[in-house]
């Protein structure tokens, strides 16, 4: 299967470039369809978004659903909680990383340390006390200089206290469904899954 384009993905599924990490914006206005979407269009629509925001296959994102129903809670808010909380997520919040993707790149390169412990796993789950941090001989590595000069703009959120200049953060608690800025309906990928 060909890839698509993140552009043409992020159009396709009517979201802002800049949720993925992409600072370019389409200079068109995106075309409204007249077309009236079902009920399950709306949900799959929904599952895609998430999926294509944070990066993530249809098993292992089935498995996040299935964990985030059998946790306490609105099974929907869990769901966003666990894929806020995958290690590359976590590391592209701290703006070390311009997008998901190369946060990937970067973890599965064991350019991040998870309290000192090299990783290369990106969807490591993160946990309040976790300190992320780049690792020290790469500290000072050209590839990482530019990535923090691209992505120093970009806000951390509140759960995670940032030491730009250390290259390293600290979970400071589980976010919560109010500080993920994520544009994703999960109350319709929970309709889909419930089927």
């Amino acid at each position: 299967m060909a890839k698509v384009p993140a552009l043409k993905r992020c159009k396709a599924l009517g979201i802002s470039p800049a949720v993925i990490g992409l600072d370019k914006e389409s200079k068109r206005a995106p075309k409204r369809s007249n077309k009236k979407v079902s009920e399950y269009g709306l949900q799959l629509r929904e599952k895609q978004k998430a999926k294509f925001i944070y990066d993530v296959m249809e098993t292992p994102f089935r498995n996040y659903y299935d964990k985030a129903e059998k946790m306490k809670g609105q099974a929907g808010e869990n769901l966003m909680v666990l894929l806020e909380c995958r290690l590359d997520n976590v590391l592209f919040r701290m703006g070390l990383a311009r997008t998901r993707r190369e946060a990937k790149q970067l973890i599965n390169h064991h350019f991040v340390t998870i309290n000192g412990k090299s990783v290369n796993i990106p969807s490591i789950q993160v946990k309040p006390g976790d300190v992320v941090a780049i690792a020290e001989k790469y500290k000072s590595s050209a590839r990482i200089k530019e990535i923090v000069e691209t992505a120093s703009g970009r806000l951390t959120p509140a759960w995670i206290e940032c030491d730009k200049e250390a290259l390293k953060a600290t979970v400071k608690a589980y976010p919560t469904r109010e500080e993920i800025d994520v544009p994703v309906n999960e109350t319709l990928i929970v309709e889909l899954y419930s089927k």
